[in-house]
């Protein structure tokens, strides 16, 4: 006969307090809901609890780890034991969920613990739901939680949404502590925004937050990479002055600064200064100034180097032996390339994708196909998938050469391979085609892909016809027009700007006028994106780019923030001479203001 649930919760917590519970297991057995029933029965007992809990095989029922979570919460000593737990509990239960994450919001710390636990866990999202929760109930994490939910973000590339999170920690009164800080100074890099960066910084000094040298070193990074060397330098400059002595991560990341910018003398200045200042270069300080001196076109002091790091016992790495394939590939010094290529083999140097899209893209320049092709078996042979580099280089090569049904294949392999096509592969393909004296062959491609199982979108046609007008093979630009209608897609207004430039250019001036007309029909209108597209195009055909300007104007095809670049344009091309320095003059007739 089964006992009274409240005799067996009796029974149960007296015997794991004589640590004899097992010859009661069957009660648990029997009554799921009775191990949270004597957890809840052993809270004034946390460790005897905690004990009890580990003892039993898992898995545990999710309402007995909340009822522990709960019972652990108020005891600090127990809280890393709590915090594992509540990590093993959401990679296996959706915590943040309507149903589940009311229960958590009720304790002091768990919500907290959970923030730190999803972001930790790579679920953003997730992590972004709760502390919306907490926000709402008037609920503010403490740092350490901050910090991880700003780090996830940032990791996720969800930069905006940090920014909104950030606005929310503050206002929420939570303590901006370095650690919080450091951690958006984190998103800012991921989104290349120095103007945030700084106004953080400025924040920082004002409320006494004190900046240590991950700060440093990430304001450092985020200027480099804006190409801001004077004002990285300015934060090195600071960081000294404060007493934060710099570390290897800020040498090396002011010398790519320089080596970036092609100052690769004051790059190997600062290299020696970081050896006087007693840190030593690594590899990542070496390869960079490999590279720079390969960019700058010095690989004899780019050798040089590399002697130099592999005489002080560090082994060149893939990148090492990338920066100087690249150069001598440029060189045209093949020999010297395969004999690296032979020493990267000795050393059990895996080739990356950098080193293969290198050689092939060199030997496609070349026109050496063969070679070409034989680099990329050995890429599949070794497990590197190709790349969308890859596939553009094979295309490029085999255009040079006039070898049409290649670059088709490899074109096919591309789209098959889940790569988009852009305009610079369809030029190669409508240039080899014309060449060859078969332009008409180039609008086989989309029904080939269709055959293939690779219905074009419209971003194939736009490609072909944009090139196609811009090779004057204007009848061809409509052929593909009225094919890619035929197939129920709608041209967009860059397709159409494009080939009526082309047609009034052509002499085909009703059709130009049709294509425009339509465009009206349409109510589609030029873009500034558009406008400085087609002028980049077409900026040395000027008359007929005048004259299509004007007609576009009297449809009402432009905006007013066309007409603004317009009228901005006259007004320097109207200046005297050398008040426009470093502008090309701009010869635009009267324009009629914008149709309203």
């Amino acid at each position: 006969m089964t006992p009274p649930a409240g005799a067996g919760v009796d029974v149960l917590c007296a015997a794991v307090v004589k640590f004899s519970f097992h010859p009661h297991a069957h009660l648990l057995a029997a009554d799921a809901s009775l191990l949270a029933a004597v957890l809840g029965r052993l809270s004034p007992l946390p460790s005897v609890a905690l004990a009890f809990f580990r003892s039993l095989p898992p898995p545990h029922p999710l309402h007995a780890s909340l009822a522990l979570l709960r019972l652990l919460a108020p005891h600090p000593r127990h809280h890393p034991a709590a915090r594992s737990l509540l990590r093993h509990l959401s990679l296996r239960h959706p915590l943040s969920s309507p149903l589940l994450l009311p229960s958590f919001l009720a304790e002091p710390h768990l919500p907290s613990w959970l923030l730190h636990a999803l972001s930790h866990t790579a679920r953003p999202h997730d992590a972004v739901l709760v502390f919306n929760q907490m926000r709402a109930r008037g609920l503010a994490p403490d740092a350490h939680a901050c910090t991880a939910l700003l780090t996830a973000l940032a990791r996720a590339r969800m930069t905006a949404t940090a920014r909104k999170v950030f606005g929310d920690m503050a206002r929420a009164g939570v303590i901006m502590n370095t650690h919080v800080c450091n951690a958006m100074l984190h998103v800012c890099l991921k989104a290349g925004d120095a103007t945030c960066a700084e106004a953080l910084m400025t924040r920082m000094d004002a409320a006494g937050v004190p900046l240590d040298r991950f700060s440093f070193n990430t304001m450092i990074a985020l200027y480099v990479r804006k190409g801001m060397q004077y004002e990285a330098m300015c934060v090195r400059e600071r960081m000294r002055s404060e007493g934060v002595e710099a570390d290897t991560v800020t040498w090396n990341t002011v010398i790519h600064g320089m080596c970036k910018d092609g100052r690769v003398k004051e790059a190997a200045q600062l290299h020696r200064d970081m050896v006087a200042a007693g840190l030593k270069p690594d590899t990542v300080t070496y390869t960079t100034l490999v590279d720079g001196y390969c960019r700058a076109g010095d690989v004899g002091e780019a050798v040089r180097l590399r002697r130099e790091m592999e005489a002080r016992g560090m082994l060149s790495s893939v990148a090492t032996y990338n920066a100087i394939i690249r150069k001598l590939c440029e060189d045209g010094n093949m020999k010297e390339v395969n004999g690296l290529l032979n020493e990267m083999d000795e050393r059990k140097v895996k080739a990356d994708h950098v080193t293969c899209n290198t050689l092939i893209n060199s030997y496609s320049k070349k026109g050496d196909m063969v070679s070409a092709c034989k680099v990329k078996r050995r890429m599949l042979e070794s497990g590197l998938k190709l790349d969308q580099f890859t596939y553009k280089a094979l295309i490029h090569g085999f255009c040079k050469g006039k070898q049409l049904g290649e670059a088709k294949e490899a074109l096919f392999e591309m789209m098959g391979a889940g790569f988009s096509l852009n305009y610079s592969v369809f030029s190669w393909l409508v240039d080899a085609f014309h060449k060859n004296n078969n332009a008409d062959a180039v609008l086989l491609v989309p029904d080939e892909l269709v055959q293939r199982g690779l219905p074009p979108d419209k971003s194939v046609y736009r490609s072909l016809i944009r090139r196609l007008c811009k090779k004057g093979l204007v009848d061809l630009a409509e052929k593909a027009l009225h094919q890619m209608k035929g197939k129920g897609l709608e041209a967009d207004c860059l397709v159409y700007a494009t080939l009526a430039y082309a047609q009034l250019a052509a002499g085909k001036l009703a059709a130009a006028w049709d294509t425009l007309n339509e465009m009206a029909k349409k109510q589609m209108s030029v873009t500034p994106q558009i406008y400085n597209c087609m002028c980049t195009s077409y900026g040395d055909e000027k008359e007929t780019l005048n004259m299509f300007w004007v007609h576009a104007i009297e449809r009402g095809l432009i905006g007013k923030n066309v007409y603004k670049l317009m009228h901005q344009e006259r007004l320097k091309s109207s200046k005297p001479p050398g008040a426009n320095e470093g502008h090309a003059p701009v010869s635009r007739q009267s324009l009629p203001a914008p149709a309203k």
